[in-house]
């Protein structure tokens, strides 16, 4: 008995062939597309409310504990919310109420010194920082943008409050509330702002100032200083990385 071939028709095979091509790239991703992935830089420790992020594609999801963060990921926190962030050298950042802060670059590997950068920006609120091993080994390669000045880092432990109309919450030292501006206070080490207008060097237990990006950055008085706090069980070594609200089961989902 001879066996039945199934056949097809010249135009039929070369119109499948062409589906086939056209279907390839759709159906398995490319390396080049892995590639584009923006690589995982550090992980979400502390929490007290809720955080979060818009993606470098503009998605945005809420984050939780043990969340991880990416490059080009922008963090937000509303009112009440307090977030520690842990980089991949050991780096940490703690994100005031209603502030947002943009990862914008970060490059660490223990082997590549040359490749080292670390670059956020601050859009809204305050934080405070603490640098890791890139900071120690590379200290020139770290930077913190705002709207009004950049800070390059010499030091380990520094705060940023970014005032927009948005402090009145926060009590000077002599009364009042904070002027619009950037305000900068360092606890050790010592941290460089700069602007097209001038630049100012500040030492642990020193504080500084910029009004705005067309006025040079200024020491102030310790007295007129404007010191970031952190709640302690925000701000301290916990260990485990607890957090302080109620933990969502999972570590993501996205926002409506």
């Amino acid at each position: 008995m001879s066996k039945r071939i199934r056949t097809c028709f010249p135009m039929s095979c070369l119109r499948r062939s062409l589906l086939a091509l056209l279907l390839a790239p759709l159906l398995v991703p490319t390396t080049s597309a892995l590639a584009q992935q923006p690589a995982n830089v550090g992980s979400i420790t502390h929490l007290s409310g809720t955080l979060t992020v818009r993606r470098a594609d503009g998605s945005t999801r809420f984050l939780s504990v043990k969340s991880a963060v990416a490059e080009g990921d922008t963090l937000q926190t509303v009112q009440g919310t307090y977030a520690r962030l842990r980089f991949d050298d050991g780096a940490e950042v703690v994100l005031r109420p209603d502030s947002q802060m943009k990862v914008e670059e970060f490059k660490y590997d223990e082997a590549k010194p040359e490749a080292d950068n670390m670059f956020f920006s601050l859009l809204k609120g305050g934080m405070r920082s603490v640098t890791g091993l890139l900071g120690r080994r590379n200290r020139d390669r770290i930077k913190v943008a705002a709207p009004s000045a950049t800070i390059g880092i010499r030091g380990t432990h520094f705060g940023m409050l970014l005032c927009q109309n948005d402090c009145g919450n926060i009590p000077m030292p002599g009364g009042g509330a904070p002027p619009n501006g950037l305000h900068v206070d360092v606890v050790d080490g010592s941290v460089s702002i700069s602007n097209n207008a001038g630049q100012q060097v500040l030492n642990a237990g020193q504080f500084g100032y910029v009004r705005d990006v067309a006025t040079p950055p200024l020491a102030v008085p310790p007295q007129q200083g404007i010191q970031v706090t952190m709640p302690l069980a925000i701000s301290r070594n916990a260990g485990g990385g607890a957090t302080l609200g109620k933990q969502r089961q999972d570590n993501e989902c996205a926002v409506p």
